[in-house]
């Protein structure tokens, strides 16, 4: 190679190539880790219900370290979202010095038992909440299936002025709801909608009418359904009537 010129002009190139861009390298990041170049501004994205100020302050005190460059943004987003009803955080960079941050909070449907709480997509999260919520129990991972049915049931009952209050999935994912007035309803495994909606239809001209108080309703049968009057002996099941 070294009795041929054209070669050693194009290997000089290449290294001086390389040098200037290491050089321009080590000027760029020397740069942008100036302190000329600080976060001026953290701009989150309002209103919020539940996140509070002290909360979004603690996190930009802790979390928001360097300059506009070197910043880390997945650190923010991830320091964010470890909120309790944080459901989702972006963090977007806007020149010259603005950090803008939008959060997405959890928008709760219901209580998961005792200690967490479903949003309404169907996801389970832990946070404190006051208010008056329907209450799901069931195994894991059924929380977005009972979600679903929820809204099925709660608009299916309004039509005879019913509220869902509690949704119960048995181990063996049999449905029962308890109404917001102490009925129950045992719908089963199997063909849960129809079922609800035979109650729904037949109510008016049948539990509506009764003068004595009904606490619980067996839909689980293929023509018809049992009902239990507190006082009252229970009546005897005819076998082969009554489905899953």
């Amino acid at each position: 190679m070294w009795d041929k010129p054209a070669a050693l002009h194009m290997l000089t190139d290449l290294l001086v190539v390389t040098a200037l861009l290491g050089l321009l390298y080590a000027g760029v990041t020397y740069v942008v880790r100036l302190p000329v170049f600080p976060v001026q501004e953290v701009r989150v994205v309002m209103p919020l219900k539940h996140v509070t100020r002290e909360q979004i302050e603690a996190i930009v005190s802790r979390e928001v370290r360097g300059t506009f460059f070197t910043l880390q943004l997945e650190t923010v987003r991830t320091a964010f979202e470890k909120l309790p009803w944080v459901r989702r955080a972006e963090v977007r960079r806007h020149w010259p010095g603005q950090l803008e941050v939008v959060l997405t909070e959890h928008e709760p449907l219901a209580r998961w038992g005792r200690d967490a709480l479903v949003n309404v997509q169907g996801e389970v999260f832990e946070a404190v909440f006051d208010g008056a919520l329907p209450v799901f129990n069931g195994p894991a991972g059924v929380a977005k299936e009972m979600a679903i049915q929820y809204d099925h049931f709660r608009r299916s009952l309004a039509a005879i002025a019913k509220t869902p209050g509690e949704i119960n999935v048995s181990p063996r994912r049999a449905w029962q709801i308890r109404l917001s007035d102490g009925m129950t309803l045992d719908l089963g495994r199997e063909h849960v909608e129809q079922r609800l909606q035979r109650f729904v239809v037949t109510y008016p001209r049948t539990i509506a009418r009764m003068t004595q108080p009904v606490d619980r309703v067996d839909l689980r049968y293929a023509n018809g359904f049992a009902v239990r009057v507190p006082g009252l002996p229970p009546a005897l099941d005819t076998p082969g009537k009554r489905g899953a």
